[in-house]
């Protein structure tokens, strides 16, 4: 699996993690608002920072979709 990839898998982990929600509520969810492909997209600025930030920034994308 490619470093995006593990990124990603890290992304969905934490974000379940901070929500209480199932992996397969967290994949829809970022499916629906095609969070997958932002997090993938932004994958060289958002795997230096920490896992509140990450939730934080995936919030506010799904707010601004």
């Amino acid at each position: 699996m490619s470093a995006e990839g593990k990124f990603l898998v890290y992304c969905i982990e934490i974000y379940k993690a901070a929500k209480q929600m199932t992996g397969r509520q967290v994949i829809e969810m970022f499916k629906h608002y095609g969070v997958t492909d932002y997090v993938l997209s932004c994958y060289e600025a958002l795997h230096t920072t920490g896992a509140s930030y990450i939730i934080e920034d995936i919030d506010l994308f799904m707010e601004a979709r």
